[in-house]
């Protein structure tokens, strides 16, 4: 199509489902800080005032999870009932076990043996000149907003705003290009405010009005799109009841979030709660690098990387770069030269990537991937060169 529309969808660090997932890579970085080498694969449940911790963990450092689980909930928000759920009355039940024998041999490093896949699996990484970070437009403006949400709600602009919250942007395209934002789309959780207001309606346009100024129209101000004075904001009227108290959550349930949006494919694997030896994660953020690194180069305007991995070998079972006809070289040449200039393998991404050391806490919430860090090191740009003088050779 010449013209259509693309929607994606960001979730505050208060859904309950972010919740999850910050816990599970709090305990994770804990972890690792004490034990590079810890094996983890943490998975976390909440509902109304309770909290679920389980998993496979093979590790020489120790997590105190319930204050791991606290510490995380207040860092959020989660510091009473009225916000969804009181840090220090919920109740956390803890069920966690080693790693299997048979998973462990298959990654561990060993005379004979290099460190394999932690699992079968395919990834994807995905990178686009649509906006500075080279991510697609409408998954990073949807990103901003929800970071606008809890930034507005924790420095005090708008004191009534809870944790909980989502934003969903509708990007016009034309001829492949993003030239409008159609549709935003705004949840914000807020407190019980009909003791100030005659009535439910009057409620409603005051909270509105408010995240348009101080939320949507800010953020929109910083792409250089038009966009339309048409924006939903809590279309069911009200959002005071949220987070845990109102939907359960759980680790992994945001894979599209955390990635591209829906613009890109994605192999169906989450990433929090898992280790690096865990493909899932490594090889994703890989891909995302190797593409980053490709458009970068001026090689390509769109760069899509998959992977795909068996479980306990080290060499990927599968392996592309496709640039969807906007590369500088045949898509099979670019394949074999990144091929040439990255690793592939788990245990050198890893080291490449510096992965084990604690990080993964801030991936939690507001994406992967187009962000700004050193921690972020799959978004470093620095093997441009090397990539430039392997297609120079090529020529």
């Amino acid at each position: 199509m010449s013209t259509y529309l693309f929607t994606s969808e960001s979730v505050t660090e208060g859904h309950p489902d972010k919740v999850c997932d910050a816990i599970s890579d709090a305990i994770l970085d804990t972890l690792l800080e004490q034990d590079p080498s810890s094996r983890v694969a943490c998975e976390t449940l909440v509902s109304r005032g309770l909290v679920v911790v389980t998993g496979e963990i093979t590790t020489n450092g120790y997590a105190e999870v319930e204050h791991i689980v606290k510490d995380t909930l207040e860092e959020i928000g989660y510091t009473s009932e009225e916000s969804g759920m009181h840090n220090q009355e919920a109740k956390i039940l803890t069920f966690i076990h080693e790693q299997s024998n048979q998973i462990s041999q298959g990654v561990d490093d060993y005379e004979g043996h290099e460190q394999g896949a932690g699992d079968q699996g395919l990834m994807f990484g995905f990178a686009c000149t649509e906006t500075k970070e080279l991510m697609p437009m409408p998954i990073q403006i949807a990103h901003r907003l929800t970071e606008k949400l809890a930034e507005v709600r924790k420095n005090g602009t708008i004191p009534w705003l809870k944790p909980d919250g989502k934003s969903q942007v509708s990007i016009r395209y034309e001829d492949g290009k993003p030239v409008g934002i159609e549709k935003v789309v705004v949840a914000a959780q807020h407190e019980d405010m009909s003791d100030k207001y005659e009535d439910e309606k009057s409620e409603w346009a005051f909270v509105n009005g408010e995240i348009i100024k101080q939320v949507i129209e800010p953020v929109l101000d910083t792409f250089d799109l038009p966009y339309q004075n048409s924006h939903i904001v809590n279309g069911t009227g009200r959002f005071v009841e949220g987070g845990p108290a109102a939907d359960a959550g759980l680790t992994g349930r945001k894979i599209i979030v955390d990635t591209y949006g829906g613009y890109a494919p994605h192999g169906g694997g989450a990433f929090s709660g898992k280790d690096p030896s865990k493909v899932d994660r490594s090889g994703a953020y890989m891909a995302r690098y190797i593409a980053k690194n490709v458009v970068s180069a001026g090689l390509a305007e769109k760069c899509e990387v998959q992977f795909s991995y068996g479980i306990g070998v080290a060499e990927p079972t599968s392996f592309y770069v496709r640039t969807f006809e906007t590369g500088k070289m045949d898509d099979a040449v670019l394949t074999e030269i990144c091929a040439e200039v990255f690793p592939l393998k788990p245990g050198h991404i890893i080291q490449h990537l510096k992965l084990k050391a604690p990080r993964y806490r801030q991936t939690a919430a507001y994406g992967h991937f187009g962000r700004e860090g050193d921690n972020f090191t799959w978004e470093k740009i620095d093997m441009v060169d090397a990539l430039k003088s392997a297609v120079d050779e090529r020529n």
